[in-house]
């Protein structure tokens, strides 16, 4: 078993992850994560990354219960926000041509648990902290 030192971050990234645009609303984004079990969603204007959207930051305007009823409360509220208002707007990125070993550096010394993979300021993948543990356990079997 070897770990390559320069592997690169685009062998480990998801591809062509979903996104949204600012004419999105946050009840879009919120019933996007739930649909698809996904934590975090770059926004984009055309292919340009311009923010991420987690859902710890969803869960930070909102305080309602994840019951049906809860569910309801919190698609409603949502409403009162515009993607613009809850995103992170100076997001931390990673290059096409950056290794495993950046995106494990970065993800565990931010405050953050994915990463957005850009090709100058397009989007082109997302890599997350499970990402990385999947790439581990695969060299390590």
């Amino acid at each position: 078993m070897s770990i390559k030192k320069r592997e690169l971050v685009t062998h480990i990234m998801t591809k062509q992850p979903m996104s949204v645009s600012l004419r999105n609303s946050v009840e879009e984004v919120y019933e996007l994560m739930h649909e698809n079990c996904i934590r975090h969603v770059p926004v984009v204007n055309g292919n340009k990354l311009i923010g991420i959207v987690s859902k710890t930051d969803l869960e930070r305007v909102s305080f309602a219960e994840s019951s049906d009823t809860g569910k309801k409360l919190k698609i409603s509220f949502y409403a009162g926000f515009t993607i613009e208002q809850i995103m992170t707007k100076n997001v931390q990125t990673l290059e096409v041509d950056d290794s495993v070993k950046d995106a494990a550096e970065m993800l565990s010394f931010g405050n953050f648990h994915a990463v957005p993979v850009v090709d100058g300021e397009n989007l082109v993948g997302i890599v997350t902290t499970t990402d990385v543990i999947n790439y581990l356990l695969e060299m390590y079997s």
